[in-house]
């Protein structure tokens, strides 16, 4: 069977990295134009985070509860920026297993021999052609925040302070790091890339034959040298499943292991600022850029098309949303339009820089209007009070962009096709082989954060308790936790 690489597997695969043999930083160049797009990216993924959707989860919530949202979002983006640097990108971008990194980078030990930090280069999809690695830690560093910031909106106004404040910091070093490495580690295109031209120059006879042997020998490390999910071909560009299924599935377990927010079907639970969640939601849309066109690490034609897709896809989803609950509601409503702009930009993530834009728009659409049903008819039929959604349209979303990008990636469709790099050139496209590819993706992060995040929040359950009392509740946890409100009038 032929071994595939994703050409621009997106932000995880990020190559990056991890050739950070001396002799690649003899033939590959440093393009001033990826690292400067590649730094604007990092920074509007950081601009998704705080205050995108910050603002975005505080709008939906009662106002007694608002800063307790942006408290624990905006200390999920600083505990997990000290996490990463210190072993982090260590465990999810280095080679150790099929499962999680080493430490061979930890605290950022990046620096070549011989030569210093600033030198340090990774891999991008073309080969002999790197980015600086800092900048490519600071990115990943920004996904690796917004992911278990994602799940605090599913048991929103409920959760104590000290019970985030532990979680976080275990789910990220237990349940991201090892799917990042699963999903996105493996070892960039120049060593295999080199083999294969050598081969294809070289003259006949004995030459021929020790070139052949060489590629052989890299074609296996190459094999070998790659996270377990991204061995089985599953394709995530910029981050269906290790962003989003996977904090999707966790904000689920967590919702119903915390329980229902007090008078849930009873009380009134309206957002109290549709304007924040607006602005909130708008913000995401701007910086998903930096997280889709980002992923694909260099300022190219993939980046382009990335970026277009993001467009079309969040427009058609939105529109898809608001139009079905006018159907069936009689009224359309901002709150539909915005979560199907966001189910749009969840969808679209893994399929990115893989999908044609006309595919991206029909994801768009049928994402839409399956989230609008989960976050409807099923949530009310099985009773969870995933208080924000987080599950209905990050984990579902997340499903359905993961099993479409499956299936729009082919060539027929209009979509890139798999680059094939033991080969050279795009592979031929096989949907049986791709969807199977695609159904571990989506399993192996469903089975690992289900099961991980249930035992991690009994275990903080154990040592600090995960709920506010019914008293602090009704209270609110603005005042009761931070002594601080939203509004002082």
């Amino acid at each position: 069977m032929t071994f595939k690489r994703p050409y621009s597997a997106g932000l995880a695969a990020f190559a990056v990295g991890l050739l950070a043999a001396t002799s690649a930083f003899a033939e590959a160049t440093v393009n001033k134009g990826d690292n400067a797009w590649m730094m604007t990216s990092t920074v509007l993924v950081l601009l998704m985070t705080i205050p995108g959707l910050a603002l975005f989860y505080g709008g939906l919530v009662r106002s007694k509860n608002m800063l307790s949202v942006l408290a624990q979002v905006f200390y999920t983006v600083c505990i997990v920026t000290i996490i990463w640097v210190l072993y982090g990108y260590s465990l999810a971008f280095t080679g150790g297993s099929d499962f999680i990194g080493g430490f061979s980078k930890a605290f950022l030990k990046i620096a070549p021999e011989g030569k210093t930090i600033l030198d340090a280069q990774v891999a991008t999809f073309t080969a002999d052609v790197n980015i600086t690695e800092l900048i490519y830690i600071c990115f990943q560093m920004t996904f690796a925040a917004i992911t278990p910031a994602l799940i605090v909106g599913a048991f929103a106004e409920r959760m104590k302070f000290a019970a985030v404040a532990l979680f976080v910091p275990l789910w990220v070093t237990l349940i991201y790091l090892p799917i990042a490495h699963m999903v996105w580690y493996w070892a960039g295109p120049d060593a295999i890339s080199a083999a294969l031209k050598a081969v294809e120059t070289a003259a006949d006879g004995a030459a021929k034959t020790a070139a052949t042997a060489a590629f052989e020998t890299a074609k296996t490390a190459f094999a070998d040298d790659a996270g377990w999910i991204f061995k089985k071909g599953a394709l995530d560009f910029a981050g269906g499943t290790v962003v989003h299924i996977n904090a999707g599935i966790a904000g689920l377990v967590g919702a119903i292991l915390i329980g229902k927010r007090t008078g849930y079907g009873k009380d009134l639970m309206a957002p109290h600022s549709l304007t924040m969640t607006m602005i909130g939601a708008s913000l995401l849309w701007v910086g998903w850029f930096g997280f889709n066109a980002g992923s694909n690490l260099e300022a190219s034609g993939g980046a382009a098309l990335a970026m277009t897709n993001s467009f079309v896809a969040t427009a058609a989803a939105a529109l898809a949303w608001m139009f079905a609950e006018w159907i069936i509601k009689g009224h359309p409503s901002l709150l539909g339009a915005l979560s199907g702009a966001v189910a749009g930009l969840v969808a679209v993530t893994p399929a990115a820089g893989f999908a044609g834009p006309m595919g991206a728009i029909v994801l768009g659409l049928v994402v839409g209007v399956v989230c609008l049903f989960f976050c409807t008819v099923i949530k009310n039929a099985l009773g969870y009070d995933d208080a924000l959604d987080v599950f209905g349209v990050h984990c579902v979303g997340g499903i359905v962009g993961a099993l479409g990008t499956g299936i729009l990636v082919n060539p027929a469709l209009g979509g890139t096709g798999v680059m094939d790099y033991t080969i050279g050139k795009i592979a031929e496209y096989d949907l049986v082989a791709q969807m199977t590819s695609q159904f571990w993706g989506v399993a192996t992060t469903l089975v690992w954060s289900g099961i991980g995040s249930a035992i991690l929040f009994k275990v903080v359950d154990v040592i600090v308790g995960l709920r506010a009392t019914v008293e602090v509740e009704r209270e609110g946890l603005d005042i009761t936790e931070h002594t601080e409100r939203a509004y002082n009038m």
